[in-house]
């Protein structure tokens, strides 16, 4: 198992298409989840190293799937991407500061030079 490994969670399949080619291209094995069961379930058969979630998604949210990371103690780096309200970004920024757990909050659109660079660090 290669020590860069990229999971996403998105309700928007293109978008989660694009981080997961700029993630191949980096070098990382990528999982893509469309919904949150599917992200539980990846996450602890996975084992991501690092985990591109969206924060607005339909029945749960990115904001309790960073609660339930930050529980099951995770070591994954969070990258939160949002294209509503920034106060849902920097929510996510606080509850992962909470939980001992790095979360880096991106906006959306994010462009190809920016996402490279979250995925890189």
């Amino acid at each position: 198992m290669t020590d860069k490994r990229l999971l996403i969670v998105d309700d928007e399949p293109d978008f989660a298409t694009f981080v997961s080619r700029v993630g191949k291209q980096l070098g990382h094995d990528v999982r893509i989840a469309a919904d949150a069961e599917a992200f539980k379930e990846l996450c602890i058969s996975f084992d991501p190293t690092i985990i591109v979630l969206d924060i607005v998604m339909p029945e749960i949210d990115g904001i309790e799937l960073i609660k339930w990371l930050g529980a099951n103690h995770t070591t994954a780096k969070i990258i939160a991407i949002s294209g509503a309200n920034p106060l849902y970004s920097s929510s996510a920024q606080h509850i992962g500061d909470g939980f001992g757990i790095n979360v880096t909050a991106v906006s959306k659109p994010i462009s190809l030079a920016d996402l490279k660079a979250a995925l890189s660090h």
